[in-house]
């Protein structure tokens, strides 16, 4: 939704300015890049992106790439202020502001309509609205902030860690993996907690270096 907004935000001309589509490409290669832990490439396109929106002199489309930046940092469980948009928040719109509120858990009640629909039941604390969540960094982000605000339950955890997986999003998979293994050593589950610490070990490589070095000279 957030990327939608930065085709459409200088109106429906039929071919959009080409700094508007680098934009847009240069925040997905960003997003995907934190997702899959590649700090280096998502630093670079980030920048990228914030020089082409930079020279509209309009806040609000950088405020959306920003938002979007701290939004895959939720839904990889990095609860932090989002230090980018807080910059812009006075030129913000309201819309924009009450998303910066919710990716902190401090999503206003009279702002819920500002929300986008996949995110307002996370927003009220309704689990189960992750369901019909089709997006998988919708979800991954609806999950963050049920966290966010304790209201994380075993299935949500679950489910986060499924969609992280089949995305191949190695930074949230690990992530959420930690907050399985956390809870099941305070629950006392020693095999579960075994059994967690080898998946971690394989989605970070762990398993395939040790097997590298043993077959080096």
């Amino acid at each position: 939704m957030l990327l939608g907004l930065l085709l459409a935000a200088c109106g429906t001309s039929p071919k959009p300015p080409d700094w508007q589509v680098d934009a847009k490409d240069s925040m997905e290669r960003s997003v995907a890049a934190y997702l899959e832990g590649n700090s280096r490439v998502e630093a670079a396109e980030l920048a990228r992106a914030r020089g082409q929106l930079s020279r509209t002199g309009r806040a609000d489309l950088l405020a959306t790439a920003e938002l979007l930046h701290c939004a895959a940092r939720v839904a990889s469980l990095v609860f932090e202020p989002c230090a980018g948009f807080e910059a812009l928040r006075q030129d913000a719109t309201p819309a924009q502001r009450a998303y910066a509120d919710y990716l902190r858990g401090q999503a206003q009640p009279q702002d819920m309509a500002l929300l986008p629909p996949a995110q307002r039941g996370a927003a009220g604390g309704n689990a189960e609205a992750l369901k019909g969540i089709a997006d998988p960094l919708s979800q991954l982000l609806a999950a963050g902030v049920l966290l966010q605000t304790g209201q994380a339950s075993p299935p949500v955890i679950a489910q986060a860690i499924d969609t992280a997986s089949s995305q191949g999003w190695r930074r949230p998979l690990l992530a959420w993996l930690g907050v399985q293994l956390q809870r099941a050593e305070q629950a006392g589950d020693a095999p579960e907690a075994a059994r967690l610490r080898r998946r971690i070990a394989l989605a970070q490589g762990l398993d395939l270096k040790m097997k590298e070095g043993k077959a080096s000279p």
